[in-house]
């Protein structure tokens, strides 16, 4: 798998490509936004991992940049401790964010986990059934997602929760459980990262934010998408 590693801190940039490579990742390291954009418009990675604070172009314009081509994972790496940059690169389509100062083993198990999630949904050995209601369509084999035929772009974790949520159609599902599954960790009562995916999920679905059509918020518990049909039949 090859990685895109944007930071321009040369002894982070190399500690996270010595580490990677250990694993057997093909990595690509760029210490500015100007070069990093030109590698992701000219070349295919599985993740990025970038920084927020670059000496020209920041890490939310790669991001965006990213999201306009592909819908690979991308994690966010800023060394600011408040919600701001958390809350502006999840807002734009990061599925991560690793604050800085990190522990290198903990930006690998992250990256592994982001990159098990988008190849099982990307797998099209891994045949799922279909969930469909009131024209969404979420097909978990071609990792496809539909809205009356309109096809709506999600990231692998965007994917991950609403697959989740319609897995559990007519429940609620508990945000600390979201958390939990789709990222994988341990969920802090602090912790805002499932409301701000929530929010861009509704985005791309058109929800009317006062009165959603699909995932309902169930205030102080979590989140529930009303009961639709499964089923193996295509589309």
């Amino acid at each position: 798998m090859k990685l895109l590693v944007v930071d321009d801190e040369k002894e982070i940039a190399e500690l996270v490509r010595d580490c990677l490579q250990k694993e057997g990742y093909a990595v690509t390291v760029c210490d500015n936004g100007t070069d990093a954009l030109k590698k992701i418009q000219s070349e295919r990675f599985d993740l990025a991992v970038l920084d927020v604070m670059l000496p020209d172009i920041d890490g939310f314009a790669l991001c965006r940049a990213i999201r306009d081509l592909y819908c690979y994972p991308v994690i966010m790496l800023t060394a600011r401790t408040g919600d701001t940059d958390k809350i502006s690169g999840l807002a734009i389509g990061a599925d991560d964010y690793v604050t800085k100062p990190f522990n290198p083993l903990e930006l690998t198990a992250r990256i592994k986990a982001q990159l098990r999630r988008y190849t099982q949904y990307n797998d099209t050995a891994n045949r799922q059934n279909v969930f469909e209601h009131a024209g969404l369509m979420l097909d978990n084999e071609t990792h496809r997602c539909t809205l009356f035929d309109e096809e709506i772009e999600l990231t692998p974790t965007e994917f991950g929760i609403l697959s989740l949520l319609c897995a559990r159609a007519g429940k609620v599902v508990p945000t600390e459980e979201i958390f939990e599954t789709v990222w994988g960790a341990q969920y802090l009562d602090s912790n805002n990262t499932v409301m701000v995916h929530i929010r861009r999920i509704r985005e791309k679905l058109h929800e009317p934010p006062k009165k959603p059509r699909f995932v309902k918020t169930v205030w102080g518990v979590g989140y529930r998408i009303e009961t639709g049909e499964r089923t193996n039949q295509k589309p």
